[in-house]
């Protein structure tokens, strides 16, 4: 059901001038876009998501399954698969909402944790993502201009950091337009770059002695392709939020985890298959992977990892500014996401330019960590969707008085338990996996399903008894 009645508070703050125009900073914060502001087409959603994922971090969770989780290229090519299809599946659900209710993914999720509760996922979405995923593609970018240009790492990681941070601060349309015209640019290098890259690889290498192997690596290998595929699911509608509410939910979720889909499997197994060419060249990580390539071809890839980079993260610093906004905090300006976007782009360049020391260990951490919290979240937002449906919520999504302290408790439990029970770090070492290390890491799982169970045997009676809408679609 779209939002058409019961408009107050955050919901009457959009400047109606907005409209379609590019050049123009999205004005407000999070709230619901009206029908006669909706504009484009489901279609669209796979270059938006097709763009941000055709860059180098991408690529390095191929990278790290053979060279650090111990897999075959076969292997890790299945645990790629298998983990970015459930990342792409959620997408797919939560994407489909965005046109129905046309607000944003963490506005939707009041719903589950209530209006205040819904302040700590939104903590860890603006933080994590808006700040982590910023700042982990910032450095993939970085090092590309850094090899590319000549330039030092860390003015190169300012040029990165200044050009993403002005497209999150024009806002939603600057970015969707960017997306599109960066991904026949993006695609079409990248796909020369991987033809070279598997013409060269040795598919029936053997493991890297030294990997974790087994399971276990398997597991983490599957955990670190849904934790980088699923750590887009807390944006999910902030990109379909603007289109009509006639358009098809099926083919907004199909466009959208198809476009991530893709453009996920495609690079990590490129990334995979680049580590059984032989031992890297560089500690560099954008200049080990194209080394393997002739120079001119290197030099575009160069520009193209540092293209993705952007594109990546013009979405990461606008979702994360949006989300900050979400948590409840009121900013007396007109344009407070932009302004919260520009602080957030100051904030990922400092936690970059820390990074830069240590790329590799610093990802393969905070692809797992993103996982941790994202797996409860997505078992409540799943669970609260499915009691839901026939309900009205429009009344729900600005309203302060909305609790729901059984979402917010079955969160914080799911995250503890699983984390303390099964999260596999270099500085903690959960308690199972201290006596199974073959579980490799599977804290995601644990914390989906014990987040969706509590909350459904929570809130199901509960919500049930909430009287359907007729018009619900």
């Amino acid at each position: 059901m779209a939002i058409t009645e019961g408009v107050t508070g955050e919901q009457t703050g959009v400047d109606r001038e907005y409209g379609d125009r590019v050049l123009a900073v999205e004005p407000g914060g999070n709230e619901f876009i009206p029908d006669e502001d909706r504009h484009g087409t489901p279609g669209q959603l796979f270059w938006t998501w097709m763009s941000p994922n055709l860059e180098f971090a991408t690529i390095f969770i191929g990278v790290l399954s053979v060279s650090v989780f111990g897999m075959t290229f076969w292997q890790a090519t299945l645990g790629l698969v298998i983990g970015t299809a459930l990342g792409a599946a959620a997408h797919f659900v939560l994407s489909a909402r965005g046109p129905l209710h046309g607000v944003p993914q963490m506005v939707l999720g009041r719903l589950g944790f209530g209006y205040r509760g819904n302040a700590l996922p939104s903590a860890f979405m603006s933080i994590m993502c808006g700040v982590g995923w910023f700042a982990t593609n910032s450095v993939s970018g970085a090092f590309a201009l850094n090899t590319l240009t000549g330039l030092p790492p860390v003015p190169s990681l300012l040029v990165i950091v200044v050009i993403q941070t002005v497209f999150a601060f024009f806002g939603h349309n600057l970015v969707q337009a960017f997306e599109r015209y960066a991904f026949p640019v993006l695609a079409v290098i990248f796909a020369i770059t991987a033809i070279v890259i598997l013409t060269k690889a040795n598919p029936g290498a053997p493991a890297i002695e030294g990997g974790v192997g087994g399971l276990g690596g398997f597991l983490l290998t599957v955990g670190t392709a849904f934790g980088y595929a699923a750590g887009w699911t807390p944006y999910a509608a902030d990109y379909t939020r603007y289109l009509p509410a006639s358009v098809s939910t099926f083919r907004t979720g199909l466009f959208a985890s198809a476009g991530l889909f893709v453009s996920c499997v495609a690079l990590s197994v490129v990334g995979a298959a680049s580590v059984t060419i032989g031992a890297p060249s560089s500690d560099n990580p954008a200049d080990a992977f194209t080394s393997n390539l002739p120079s001119a071809l290197a030099n575009l890839t160069l520009l193209a990892i540092a293209l993705g980079a952007v594109a990546a993260n013009a979405l990461n610093v606008y979702s994360g500014s949006m989300a900050f906004v979400t948590i409840g905090l009121k900013l007396p300006v007109k344009t407070q996401r932009a302004m919260v976007a520009m602080v957030f782009g100051v904030v990922g360049f400092l936690v970059a330019w820390w990074a830069l020391a240590d790329a590799a260990a610093s990802y393969e951490a905070f692809l797992l960590v993103v996982a941790y919290w994202i797996g409860p979240w997505l078992g409540i937002m799943f669970a609260d969707q499915y009691l839901r449906r026939g309900q009205r919520i429009d009344n729900l999504l600005y309203d302060p008085e909305h609790t729901n302290w059984g979402g917010f408790s079955a969160f914080v439990i799911a995250l503890l338990t699983s984390v303390l029970l099964f999260s596999n770090q270099e500085k903690f070492v959960g308690y199972v996996v201290r006596s199974v290390p073959e579980l490799g890491d599977i804290t995601f799982f644990v914390g989906f399903v014990i987040a969706g169970g509590l909350y459904l045997l929570v809130n199901g009676s509960k919500i049930s008894r909430d009287k359907p809408v007729s018009a619900q679609r």
